[in-house]
C-alpha cells in the first residue's frame, strides 16, 4: 500500500496536534497544582483606577490602589492600600483610605481595615473635616458608611469622638452611636 505525501503530512499534523493538546493539558494541570494560592485568583490588577457607576449611570465609587486580587471561589476582592472616592450629591468626593480593603462580589459593600482615614471634599463650601478609625464598612449604592469602632472627627473649631459612627455622604450628615464627646473651640 502506498501513501501519497499529502496523506502522510495530514496524519503527521494530526498526531502533532493531538500530542500538543495532551502536553498543554498535562502542563496546565501541573501548573495549577504548583501555583497554590495563585490558582484561586481570577485576576490581579496593579496600579489601577476603577470607576463604578450606579443604576442611573452616575459615579457611585472610584477606587485607586496598587494591588487588587479577585478570589475565584466567592468573587470577592482584596485590595492593598485602597483609596476610595465617594461622591456627594454635588459630585465632590470624600476620600477614604486604609491599609487593606475588601469588596463584596456584587460591589455593594466595601470593608476598609487598618488606619482608616476619611477626608471631606476639598472645596471652599465644605469645612475641612477628617475622621479616623480602625475599620469602616462602606455601602456605595446607599452613599453611606458605618463602623462600631472608636472614631475621632475634627473640623475647624471642633473635635468629636465616639464609639460607633454613621455617615451619609449624599445628605452630608453623620452621627455617633455611643460615648460621644465633643470639644468646641471658638474661631477668632
Amino acid at each position: 500500500m502506498t501513501m501519497n505525501l499529502r496523506t502522510a503530512l495530514g496524519i503527521g499534523l494530526l498526531l502533532a496536534a493531538v500530542l500538543t493538546g495532551w502536553l498543554a493539558l498535562h502542563d496546565r494541570d501541573k501548573g495549577t497544582a504548583e501555583a497554590g494560592d495563585d490558582a484561586t485568583k481570577d485576576y490581579v490588577l496593579h496600579d489601577f483606577q476603577i470607576v463604578a457607576l450606579d443604576e442611573q449611570g452616575k459615579e457611585s465609587t472610584t477606587l485607586r490602589a496598587p494591588l487588587l486580587e479577585r478570589t475565584r471561589s466567592d468573587e470577592t476582592m482584596n485590595i492593598t492600600t485602597p483609596l476610595f472616592l465617594l461622591p456627594d450629591q454635588d459630585g465632590n468626593h470624600w476620600e477614604l483610605r486604609s491599609e487593606t480593603g475588601w469588596v463584596s462580589a456584587k460591589g455593594d459593600q466595601l470593608k476598609l481595615i487598618g488606619n482608616v482615614s476619611g477626608d471631606s471634599p476639598k472645596i471652599a463650601s465644605v469645612p475641612p473635616t477628617t475622621f479616623r478609625t480602625d475599620h469602616l464598612d462602606v455601602f456605595p449604592n446607599e452613599s453611606r458608611a458605618k463602623t462600631d469602632a472608636l472614631v475621632t472627627m475634627t473640623r475647624p473649631g471642633m473635635s468629636q469622638s465616639g464609639v460607633g459612627f454613621e455617615l451619609d455622604s449624599k445628605t452630608k450628615t453623620y452621627h455617633f452611636l455611643s460615648q460621644a464627646k465633643g470639644r468646641y473651640t471658638p474661631q477668632r
